[in-house]
């Protein structure tokens, strides 16, 4: 078959939802690494918009991360699919999903870029895995201009962190709440796109072992960073996404059809 190819900025979120869905369909595809900013050209020449992932395959090019999940569910039984042909819990899972894609996900990431571009030696070595080696270069030689394009493209200023960890916090109480009646899963009675959309997008402030790519443990982090993954670790929604990671996060439903990355 033809190789699907996933164009991705490797420690990017709405990536590992990509990779994660790929991966658990057994749809082989090969990765496309590159640094932020010339992530845009990439995903462009690719037949995508400005943002990453995109993923070029023989059906066409899908250059939402949302697409790419639903494209991944086309290959699988119903029953093992990420949006349940049932209508009611269908616009549930979709609704639930929707609303952390355009909350938890830009908030949780500016939260950790925040704190991250302070951070040089570990950003280079955790954000460059897998990229050209001319992109790493270029990315070293210009890191303070790199900053100062970061916190503009992504809104960073005095007080932005703080506000961000207060709605990443209200987006884990949500969530939370959803699961205090004790149910596994935060839409219907098995794994669908609305976990694997939360656990994707919360690995931003929970950088979770089983990650797709490696991610600076709290243990490399400077103390005030380590301690706010810690805490939102400790709480059940961080709980939660964490035994997905485990659980979930490399678990195939079938077997690979192509290459993998």
């Amino acid at each position: 078959m033809p190789v699907r190819r996933l164009i991705t900025i490797p420690i990017s979120h709405y990536c590992e939802k990509a990779r994660w869905a790929l991966e658990r369909a057994g749809l082989g595809y090969v990765e496309e690494r590159h640094v932020q900013g010339v992530h845009r050209v990439a995903a462009r020449r690719a037949g995508g918009g400005s943002t990453v992932p995109v993923l070029v395959a023989p059906e066409g090019v899908f250059a939402e991360s949302r697409q790419i999940l639903a494209h991944a569910d086309e290959s699988l039984p119903e029953g093992r699919r990420l949006f349940p042909a049932d209508p009611s819990t269908r616009r549930d899972v979709e609704a639930v999903s929707r609303w952390l894609d355009e909350g938890l996900g830009p908030e949780g990431r500016r939260l950790m870029y925040a704190h991250m571009l302070e951070q040089r030696g570990l950003m280079l070595r955790f954000n460059c895995q897998g990229v050209p080696r001319r992109e790493r270069l270029v990315m070293t030689a210009l890191w303070p201009a790199v900053v100062r394009w970061g916190r503009r493209e992504l809104g960073i200023a005095p007080g932005t962190a703080r506000e961000d960890e207060a709605r990443v916090w209200a987006t884990f109480e949500a969530v939370g709440e959803r699961l205090r009646d004790g149910r596994r899963h935060l839409c219907g009675d098995r794994f669908t796109a609305a976990d694997l959309t939360f656990a994707a997008l919360s690995a931003s402030v929970l950088v979770p072992p089983e990650y797709g790519v490696s991610l600076p443990q709290p243990e490399a982090l400077p103390a005030e960073l380590a301690a706010l993954v810690r805490t939102y670790r400790e709480h059940p929604a961080g709980e939660y996404a964490l035994r997905l990671f485990r659980e979930e996060r490399h678990r195939r439903v079938r077997a690979v059809d192509g290459p993998a990355a």
